[in-house]
């Protein structure tokens, strides 16, 4: 058997990659402590969210639902239509810029405490391979151990249920797009049926067995650039996990009277899933997990000396200075997420509960009809609400001998549909002087105004109408 390889982590190259550019298995040793236990708690209180939302039905439809056919999307009780989507831009930009904001206060805590890469591989996937494989000793044993039957039993064991997860969370993410009925639906008919659908879940199965399973660390180092933007979004007042080298220089043994409190035992290293020392600073492969800091106090704890030789802190406090929250980058945050939730909230609620877009009849933009001017229209009212509503149709002119026909007769449309009338509007051509604006509105029985378009009523020349008109 070859010896077991262990990498030593430094600045200057990749853990996961050995010298020769081949893969570097990282195997963390596991750790108990208050970090690692609230990291749980918020883990798999974060997985029931996850799960939970396309079951939870608020109005008539689930807590988050992207129903891509009908183009509408429900969250918590609101329903958002296809016109809504500029709405889309403060939910992108404010989940980015809401991220930035907290990777200035806090470091990258979003990549070790809620993101998904990180809550399933280290609360669910590498839970079951300790759990099938031992711990990290074992499990690099086991990978430079030849192929035999204990190994194909365990990797055979691990993998399948490796890709059983997989695809159960790939089902999951289905459900938020189609509503758990219609997927189970899909599920308990023929794949030939809902071919597309059935080839998409095992596609995203496959990729997500093969991230969790192989590429793992690779992900946040390699794809993600959260890493790389950490060094623009934190200054030294950001609180980041660091090392406290004051305290814990020089390294040597628990005897030796000169030494820090470090004692070198490299217990911070075996438990990092990235692989890296922490003692060397700040780097791009730390994803803030806390695992050092636990791991460090569990070995401090035996030693009976102070916790916090690796700490949540800033690198002002590793320093022996003090870390100042409120700072002009930190205010200047606070003060454009304030207007954009503000702006957000106005957005939100003047969305009304019906929408309408009006369109030109396809032809010539107008005809002549005897002694008039006639244009036509067609108006689509949405339904955004979960129940069905009576609507109207109502049209201001800038004429006063515009002749309107279409509108004063109520129209029903069911909950979350929609409905398409059309509207003639007509101009004596004795009348007619030229090009005028109009306003088509639609209205509730009680004619609260609900939404209203600017359409523009055109004819030909006035100087040929007057000569035709002879």
């Amino acid at each position: 058997m070859n010896k077991i390889k262990q990498h030593q982590p430094n600045r200057d190259e990749l853990t996961s990659v050995n010298g020769d550019g081949s893969r570097y298995a990282i195997h963390p040793s596991d750790v108990k402590g208050t970090f690692t236990s609230w990291r749980k708690i918020s883990a798999y209180l974060l997985i029931v969210i996850y799960a939970s939302l396309p079951w939870i039905h608020v109005n008539g439809y689930p807590a988050v639902f992207l129903d891509t056919d009908a183009m509408r999307f429900h969250f918590l009780g609101l329903t958002f239509v296809s016109q809504d989507l500029w709405l889309a831009f403060f939910l992108i930009s404010g989940l980015g810029f809401g991220l930035f904001y907290a990777t200035a206060l806090a470091g990258r805590l979003w990549c070790g405490w809620a993101c998904p890469q990180t809550i399933f591989l280290e609360h669910v996937f590498r839970r079951i391979e300790r759990l099938i494989e031992g711990d990290a000793l074992k499990r690099r044993k086991l990978d430079d151990a030849p192929i035999g039957g204990e190994k194909i039993v365990k990797r055979t064991l691990k993998f399948t249920l490796f890709y059983g997860i997989a695809f159960v969370i790939a089902h999951m993410g289905m459900a938020y797009f189609l509503s758990v009925p219609k997927l189970w639906s899909m599920m308990t008919s023929s794949p030939s049926e809902h071919w597309g659908s059935f080839l998409f879940v095992v596609i995203f199965s496959s990729a997500l067995f093969f991230n969790f399973s192989f590429f793992r660390e690779q992900l946040c180092i390699i794809i993600c650039p959260y890493g790389r933007l950490q060094s623009a979004l934190i200054d030294d007042h950001s609180m980041v996990i660091g090392y406290d080298e004051k305290r814990g220089e020089p390294r040597g043994k628990v005897s030796s009277v000169d030494a820090g409190d470090c004692i070198n035992c490299n217990r911070c290293v075996q438990v990092c899933p990235t692989g890296i020392d922490i003692r060397q600073g700040l780097q791009l492969e730390c994803i803030g997990c806390a695992a050092c800091i636990d791991a460090c106090d569990t070995v401090m704890d035996k030693l009976k000396r102070p916790r916090g030789l690796v700490r949540y802190d800033s690198m002002e406090g590793l320093n022996g200075r003090r870390t100042n929250i409120v700072r002009p980058r930190i205010v200047m945050y606070t003060i454009l997420l304030l207007i954009g939730a503000i702006v957000l909230t106005l957005s939100i609620r003047s969305l009304s509960e019906a929408t309408m877009t009006t369109w030109r009849v396809q032809g010539p933009p107008y005809h002549m009809d005897g002694e008039f001017v006639r244009n036509q229209f067609m108006v689509r009212v949405t339904n955004k609400k979960n129940e069905g509503s009576f609507y109207n149709l109502d049209v201001s002119a800038d004429h006063p001998d515009a002749i309107v026909k279409g509108v004063g007769d109520a129209f029903f449309v069911e909950d979350n549909g929609e409905a398409v009338k059309m509207i003639i509007v007509l101009m004596p051509r004795a009348a007619y002087t030229g090009r005028f604006d109009m306003e088509i509105v639609t209205v509730t029985e009680k004619d609260e105004v609900l939404a209203s378009r600017t359409a523009s009523f055109v004819g030909p020349d006035v100087k040929t109408i007057r000569s035709n008109g002879n």
